[in-house]
C-alpha cells in the first residue's frame, strides 16, 4: 500500500549494492543479506535500484524482482527510496506507480535524459515530474549529478519543488554542491523539504553548514557518517568534524579510486556477499586497488567488513 502519513525524512540513507554471482547472475540471496547488513548498519533509509544499485546493468525483469524482493525483505524496518528514472515519462510513470504500489516511501528520479545529446527542455522536465506525480501519493526527490548531463538550475529547481508539492526532496552531488544546496535551500525555503548530498558523502561537512539534512552515500560505512549527523544536529560542530576527517580517507579512495565497486569489495571481503562481481563492460578492481581499499577499511573497521564474520 502507497504511504499516507506525511513524515519528514532526514539522515544517513545509502544505496544498496546488487550482488551478482560470478556467472553474473543476480544473488538474491546475497540481496537480503545486503540489506540486513544495511539495517544492522544503522541506517535511517535506504535506496534501491539507484546508479550505484548498477540499475543500467539490470533488464526489466530482474528490476522487478529486485524491487519486490527488497521491499518484501526489508518489511518496513527502515523506509526505502526506489529509483525509477527513465527518459519516457509513461515507463516512469508506470515505475512510480509499480514501486508506490508495493510499499516504497519515496521515489528517486534523474530529469529525462538519453545518451550524450538527448535532453528535454525545463518544460519537458516539469511536465516528467508532474506526470510522476500525479500517479503516487508519496514524496519525491529530484536527483541531481553529473550522469545525466542535465543543468538543473536553483532557480528551476524551487520552481519545480512550488509547482509540484509532491517534489521536495533534493539530492544534489554536482560540482560545486555546496553552493548550490545553499542556495537552493535560502531561494526555495519550505518548499524544500529534504536538501540531501551524495557523491559518497565527500563533501558532508560543507553541506552540512549549507543547511542539508541527509546524506546518501555507498553502503560501505554509513554506520559510520551517521555519527557525523548526529553529533552535527545537536550542535557538537567540532565533534562531527573531527569524526568526519577520521573517515574521509576512506571515502575519498572509494569516490577516486573505486567507485561503486568499493562496497561490493568490502562486503565480499566481510562476509555479506559471495563475490564482489560487477557486470561486464564494468571491471573489478585491480588488486593492487583492492588492498589499499581493503587496509584503509581494515582501520575503520565499518560493520561492512566484519558484518558476516
Amino acid at each position: 500500500m502507497e504511504s499516507s502519513q506525511p513524515r519528514r525524512f532526514t539522515g544517513v540513507f545509502p544505496i544498496a549494492p546488487t550482488p551478482f554471482t560470478q556467472v553474473g547472475d543476480i544473488d538474491l540471496e546475497g540481496q537480503r543479506r545486503v540489506l540486513d547488513c544495511m539495517i544492522d548498519q544503522g541506517v535511517d533509509g535506504i535506496c534501491i535500484l539507484a546508479n550505484y544499485s548498477e540499475q543500467f546493468l539490470l533488464s526489466d525483469e530482474e528490476r522487478n524482482t529486485l524491487l519486490d524482493l527488497c521491499l518484501s525483505h526489508v518489511n518496513g524496518r527502515v523506509p526505502v527510496i526506489v529509483t525509477c528514472s527513465h527518459f519516457s515519462t509513461r515507463i516512469a510513470v508506470e515505475r512510480a506507480r509499480v514501486a508506490a504500489s508495493n510499499g516504497a516511501a519515496m521515489l528517486m528520479l534523474m530529469p529525462p535524459y538519453h545518451g550524450a545529446t538527448l535532453r528535454a527542455d525545463e518544460n519537458g522536465i516539469l511536465e516528467f515530474f508532474a506526470s510522476v506525480a500525479d500517479s503516487v501519493s508519496i514524496p519525491i526527490m529530484v536527483q541531481d549529478a553529473p550522469l545525466s548531463g542535465v543543468n538543473l538550475s536553483v532557480p528551476f529547481l524551487v520552481k519545480l519543488a512550488r509547482k509540484v508539492p509532491a517534489v521536495r526532496y533534493f539530492k544534489i552531488e554536482v560540482h560545486e554542491a555546496t553552493k548550490k544546496l545553499r542556495k537552493l535551500v535560502e531561494i526555495g525555503g519550505s518548499a524544500i523539504e529534504g536538501p540531501f548530498d551524495g557523491e559518497e558523502s565527500i563533501t558532508l561537512m560543507a553541506d552540512l553548514d549549507a543547511h542539508a539534512t541527509g546524506t546518501m552515500p555507498s553502503a560501505l560505512l554509513p554506520d559510520l557518517i551517521k555519527p557525523v549527523l548526529e553529533h552535527y544536529r545537536a550542535g557538537r560542530r567540532q565533534d562531527a568534524a573531527a569524526i568526519y576527517a577520521r573517515i574521509l580517507p576512506l571515502i575519498n579512495f572509494e569516490n577516486r579510486q573505486c567507485g561503486l565497486r568499493a562496497t561490493k569489495t568490502v562486503m565480499a571481503a566481510g562476509g555479506v556477499i559471495k563475490s564482489d562481481m560487477v557486470r561486464h563492460p564494468l571491471e573489478k578492481l585491480h588488486p593492487a586497488t583492492r588492498e589499499q581499499l581493503l587496509e584503509l577499511a581494515g582501520e575503520l573497521n565499518p560493520v561492512a567488513i566484519r558484518w558476516g564474520s
